[in-house]
C-alpha cells in the first residue's frame, strides 16, 4: 500500500496524528513479503525504561570506595554483586543479563547522556525520542530510520506496543502499528467520523484524495488487527518470561507469525524506574523484570531459529543523583548505561566509566557518551543504515559491537 497523495492531510496521517490507532499494512501484502521476514531479516527491538533507570545500581562501580561513601545505605556490598570484572558488578536482580554478558551477548555502554541535561521526565524523553536534544523536532529517530531503510508506506516498518503511540516512532512517511492488546486491538476515532471510515471500500466516482488515504488506512487498519489478533492468540512458547516481562512475548509472537515488521518498540510504564524512595527492593524487581524478559526472549528467538535475526537496545531516559536521598531513593540525575543484547552482539563494556569523584557542580554524573552513539551503532552496524546526519541530526561515530 502506497499513500503518495500530496496534500497536508497525508502528511498529518503519516506524521503521526491518526497513527496510534491505525496500522499500516494488509492480509495480501504480509503474504507477498512473508519470505522477506525469514532468516536473515535483521530486526531491531527498542526497549524503553521509563522513569530514569539508575545506572549506578545496575552496572555498580563496586571497585570506586566513592561509591559507597556516595551510598552509604543504598550501595550494593561486593559480595552481593554479580561481578563481571575487576570494577564492575551487575545488580543481584540481573542474573539474566550476567548470562547474556557470559555468553558474549549483552554490550554495555557506559555514560550514556547528552550536553545541557533536562530532568524533567517529559522534556528528556523528547529528546531520546527525536535523537535531538533541546530541539523542537517532530518526527522520532525510529521514525527517521523508517523512512530511511523502507520504501514510502510500506505496509510493515514499525510495530509499537503501548497504550498509545510515542513519539519515537513518529514518521513522515510510514503509519505505525500501534496496540496494547491485542484482542481489544481496533480503530479509535471521533463518532463523526466512524461513517467514513467504516466505508472502507472503493466508492465510485470519489477522486478526493484525502478520503482515499483514509479509505487506505481504514483497509489496513481491518486487516492489521486480525493479523494482530491471530499472531498473538495462537503463540505457544515453552519460555517463561517471568513476571512483567513487558510485551516482549508479543513481539515473538508476531515474529513468529512471519510479519516482515522491521522495527520494534515497547516500554515499561508510568514512569516505572522513578525510585525517589525506598528505592532498593523496588529497583532490583524491576531490574530482574527487564532481565528475565530480555533473555527469555532472546532464547524465544534462538527457539525459533531467528536468534541470529534479532537485537535488543534498552535505554532510559536518564539516570539518578550520584548521591543517595534522605528517603531511600535517589533523584533524578544523569548518564547511565545502555545495552545491546542479542547473538550477534559483540559483548563486553564500551565506552568510558563515568567519574564519580569529577562530577559536576550541582553534584550530577558527567556524561561520557553522547547517547546517538549508541543509537548509530544499531542504525549502521546492525539495520545497514547509511552514515546520514539528518538520522540522528549530527554525525556520531558507531562502537565495533558488530564487528
Amino acid at each position: 500500500m502506497r499513500h503518495d497523495h500530496p496534500n497536508p492531510l497525508r502528511r498529518a496521517l503519516l506524521g503521526g496524528a491518526l497513527a496510534a490507532p491505525f496500522a499500516g499494512w494488509n492480509t495480501a501484502q504480509a503474504a507477498d513479503t512473508a519470505g522477506a521476514s525469514q532468516k536473515g531479516q535483521k530486526i531491531l527491538v527498542v526497549l524503553e525504561m521509563s522513569g530514569g533507570n539508575d545506572g549506578l545500581n545496575t552496572v555498580v562501580p563496586y571497585a570506586d570506595d566513592t561509591y559507597y561513601r556516595l551510598r552509604p545505605k543504598l550501595g550494593i556490598k561486593p559480595q552481593r554483586l554479580r561481578k563481571l570484572d575487576e570494577h564492575h558488578g551487575l545488580n543481584p536482580g540481573l542474573a539474566g543479563f550476567e548470562r547474556l554478558y557470559k555468553d558474549g551477548q549483552l554490550a554495555i555502554v557506559h555514560g550514556c547522556g547528552y550536553e545541557q541535561p533536562s530532568f524533567s521526565h517529559f522534556a528528556s524523553m523528547a529528546y531520546w525520542h527525536t535523537a535531538a536534544p533541546n530541539s523542537g523536532e517532530a518526527t522520532g529517530w525510529v521514525g527517521r530510520l523508517a523512512d530511511t531503510l523502507l520504501p514510502a508506506g510500506s505496509p510493515n516498518a514499525i510495530v509499537n506496543i503501548d497504550a498509545t503511540q510515542s513519539l519515537a516512532v513518529r514518521s513522515l512517511r510510514h503509519v505505525p502499528v500501534v496496540f496494547d492488546d491485542p484482542e481489544r486491538f481496533a480503530r479509535h476515532m471521533p463518532f463523526e467520523s466512524k461513517g467514513l471510515i467504516d466505508a472502507a471500500g472503493p466508492m465510485a466516482g470519489d477522486t478526493n484524495p484525502s478520503r482515499a488515504l483514509l479509505r487506505d488506512v481504514a483497509r489496513s487498519a481491518l486487516d492489521a488487527s486480525e493479523l494482530v489478533r491471530n499472531a498473538c492468540a495462537s503463540y505457544r512458547t515453552p519460555v517463561d518470561y517471568g513476571i512483567l516481562p513487558v510485551d516482549l512475548p508479543k513481539v515473538a509472537a508476531l515474529i513468529a507469525a512471519g510479519l516482515p515488521t522491521r522495527l520494534y518498540y515497547v516500554a515499561y510504564r508510568n514512569n516505572a524506574f522513578d525510585t525517589h524512595v525506598h528505592q532498593a527492593d523496588l529497583h532490583q524487581r524491576l531490574l530482574t523484570y527487564v532481565s528475565d524478559g530480555v533473555s527469555a526472549f532472546l532464547r524465544d528467538m534462538a527457539r525459533i531459529g531467528r536468534a541470529d535475526d534479532v537485537v535488543l537496545m534498552a535505554f532510559s531516559e536518564f539516570g539518578r543523583r550520584a548521591t543517595e536521598n534522605a528517603n531511600g531513593g535517589t533523584d533524578h540525575g544523569t548518564a547511565g548505561p545502555m545495552f545491546i543484547a542479542g547473538k550477534p552482539v559483540k559483548g563486553g563494556f564500551y565506552g568510558q566509566p563515568v567519574s564519580l569523584a569529577g562530577r559536576a557542580p550541582d553534584d550530577n554524573l558527567i556524561h561520557t557518551t553522547d547517547f546517538r552513539r549508541v543509537y548509530a551503532t544499531v542504525e549502521q552496524g546492525w539495520l545497514g543504515a547509511p552514515a546520514d546526519p539528518a538520522l540522528l541530526k549530527g554525525r556520531f561515530e558507531p562502537f565495533p559491537v558488530f564487528g
